[in-house]
């Protein structure tokens, strides 16, 4: 059928030209299913009519009120990059060490990192109560240890709290480090960054890290997402090189997966 949406030449339809293909059917109805959903959400969670372009007492306009709907997330989107443009700033100010105040010492007696107290005391509270401490109110330069981070995961680490946002390749070099210290100092965002990325990830090589890492930083969703899937793959897992060692360093997971398969066999058996 030629569509007169996606015809790659619709002007030589003739009238009335009006027939649209089903793919665009099915994007134009997933469009504005998706706008009436949200803004119903929204005027729910509200408790009040709501003062969007979009409501649902006028959803009956469809694919106009949906485009306008588009629009505002186009600008949003606008906005928020220029926000994030802005608060850049902050960043400038770790890397340029501009004002610094205070040194962050990585283990294994590397070379320190300058730093800004106030801004670790927003990211953390952890941070806050160590820096509200007596022995860190002065003098200036006063160093924190985080003894289990080297320098590139304390480097890392400090461009995450500055900037919210890592590189591809630092990401998958040291989600595992950060994830254990965003637990420890209770970074909630760099805790679900990291989650989202080790989920993002997820294969038979690096299960049984995730799930060790899972069961460290006591993150129970993503623990039973990985155990899931070694489940699911658990001749290409269990037989590998890796397994032996992780058998031997974490008994209880090793357990744990055990009978996780055990009640995956049963439930399959009983087609629960």
């Amino acid at each position: 059928m030629d569509c007169s949406i996606c015809s790659a030449m619709p002007y030589i339809l003739r009238p009335p030209r009006n027939t649209i293909c089903v793919a665009c059917y099915e994007g134009a109805r997933t469009i504005i299913t998706l706008t009436t959903n949200k803004l119903d959400s929204e005027k729910a969670s509200d408790n009040k009519p709501s003062n969007n372009l979009i409501s649902s007492s006028n959803s009956t306009k469809g694919f106009a009120n949906a485009l306008k709907w588009v629009k505002e997330m186009k600008e949003m989107e606008e906005e928020l990059n220029e926000k994030i443009s802005y608060l850049g700033g902050f960043f400038a100010a770790f890397r340029d060490q501009i004002h610094t105040d205070i040194q962050l010492q990585p283990g294994n007696n590397e070379p320190s990192i300058p730093a800004h107290r106030a801004l670790l005391a927003a990211r953390s509270d952890i941070f806050r109560n160590i820096l509200d401490s007596d022995a860190c109110k002065a003098p200036p330069n006063h160093k924190i240890t985080l003894p289990e981070l080297n320098h590139e995961e304390l480097q890392s680490l400090l461009e995450f709290l500055y900037s919210g946002h890592l590189p591809k390749e630092k990401v998958e070099k040291h989600v595992y480090s950060l994830s254990i210290a965003a637990d420890k100092y209770e970074i909630p965002f760099l805790q679900k960054f990291c989650e989202h990325q080790m989920l993002g990830s997820l294969n038979s090589s690096n299960a049984l890290d995730i799930l060790e890492i899972s069961d460290t930083c006591s993150n129970q969703s993503l623990k039973d997402t990985a155990l899931n899937f070694i489940v699911r793959n658990m001749e290409d897992i269990v037989f590998s090189a890796r397994f032996d060692a992780f058998a031997l360093k974490n008994p209880h997971l090793t357990v744990q997966i055990t009978r996780t398969s055990f009640m995956d066999i049963k439930n399959r058996r009983t087609g629960a």
